[in-house]
């Protein structure tokens, strides 16, 4: 990855330089090195979810983990009021300032950024003018929340640069709660709290409603962690989803008539099979994959704290089979990709993360047979047209300030 210390450097000592032109050449001669403002340089992780993500959109239960790919941001303060971000990466550059400080769609990348600021802002923090930039390794739109890692180094950063007193727990819902109101858009709050509480080699177990947040050991240290981006295009798939929402709320609203619940969780808990049947079939099957999903997730994190590698594996299948056949959000390709996994004895899961539709797909498989897993991937192009990403990762740890070798 690019050093974001550096290029923040040389990009903003250039800024200057070009805002001192016209200025007494004897002052500016007589700055000092150690005049420099500060920079402050945070980092925050990519995420997947084992299990979880097409869940109870009330009750939110996810089994999560951060990955060792990351996004860089590093901040500094400004002698005047503007915000300046430059994306290193892309080589773009956007400003604000505080009174402008919106939503602008082509801003794109910098209202993730503005994000922060406009928390902070929010909390009454005194807001001066500041230089952004980021750059990052985490691959784009597949479902490894990249954006939410944006919005999380820059709060980061900011927290420190500021000297704001706030644990990640409280950063986490507040920086949430600050998407949405910038955005005026809904975002799953989950990613937040992996981004900013998970724990290195610990997977974690998120209850928001029951205010849940357990960091599990990972039993895979004889293991490797595979994302593979299927690269096929998701084209019409925010229509699919949102039709797979309309169900899931129907059944909710229907199944709320005949028991006492909120939430499909608390159905869960109740014998609803025969309720079940009683849904229109395509509403059926969406609730009752929510349904199974909820008792999948918590049955995982039994298997994980005893270590049991087998059951966990069954349960990771199926969850997969279940967003195949129930939910209907999965696609051949990722069910190729699957199934070459559940092929070999040695792989203790495989499963689409994501949005489906395309994206990408995750493998837990034991590290001598990675290789052989590579090469039956070979064919995939071959059938269908797409050359897969295959990317390695490992459980991370989640945001954190990072030294500035820059100086």
């Amino acid at each position: 990855m690019l050093d974001i210390g550096q290029i923040h450097r040389a990009e903003y000592e250039l800024d200057t330089s070009r805002s001192l032109r016209g200025k007494n050449p004897r002052k500016t001669a007589n700055k000092r090195p150690d005049e420099k403002p500060p920079v402050v340089i945070a980092e925050a992780p990519g995420r997947i979810h084992i299990l979880g993500d097409q869940g109870d959109p009330v009750s939110d239960n996810y089994l999560s983990a951060a990955i060792d790919r990351y996004i860089h941001v590093a901040v500094s303060p400004r002698k005047d009021n503007s915000f300046r971000f430059y994306a290193a990466d892309l080589g773009e550059r956007k400003r604000s300032t505080l009174v402008n400080l919106k939503y602008r769609r082509e801003d794109r990348w910098a209202n993730y950024l503005k994000t922060a600021i406009y928390l902070f802002s929010g909390m009454g923090c005194s807001m001066k003018g500041m230089n952004f930039s980021f750059c990052g390794n985490i691959p784009q739109q597949i479902g490894l929340a990249s954006s939410t890692a944006i919005e999380s180094a820059a709060a980061v950063a900011l927290k420190n640069l500021l000297r704001i007193q706030i644990s990640d727990m409280e950063l986490a819902q507040k920086l949430h709660e600050a998407h949405q109101e910038f955005f005026s858009s809904a975002a799953p709050a989950v990613d937040y709290y992996v981004c900013l509480l998970a724990r290195k080699d610990h997977f974690l177990f998120v209850d928001i409603s029951g205010g849940v947040f357990e960091k599990i050991k990972s039993p895979f240290s004889l293991f490797r962690f595979l994302v593979i981006d299927s690269r096929v295009p998701r084209l019409g798939a925010e229509n699919e989803m949102a039709s797979r929402k309309a169900d899931v709320l129907k059944g909710l609203e229907l199944l709320s008539q005949k028991f006492d619940g909120a939430s499909f969780k608390d159905f869960a808990a109740a014998d609803i099979l025969e309720a079940l049947g009683n849904l229109p079939e395509q509403v059926r099957r969406r609730s009752m994959h929510i349904v199974e999903e909820i008792h999948r997730v918590n049955d995982a994190v039994e298997a994980l704290q005893r270590s049991d590698l087998a059951s966990l594996s069954k349960i990771i299948f199926h969850s997969h089979e279940s967003l195949r056949d129930l939910f209907e959000i999965s696609c051949p390709e990722l069910d190729w990709l699957v199934k070459r996994a559940q092929e070999l004895e040695g792989a203790a899961g495989a499963r689409m993360t994501g949005h489906g539709f395309g994206g990408c797909t995750y493998t837990i498989i034991r590290k001598e047979l990675v290789e052989e897993y590579k090469r039956r991937l070979e064919e995939y192009e071959r059938i269908f047209g797409f050359r897969p990403v295959i990317y390695e990762v490992k459980i991370a740890k989640g945001a954190r300030v990072i030294p500035n070798k820059g100086g």
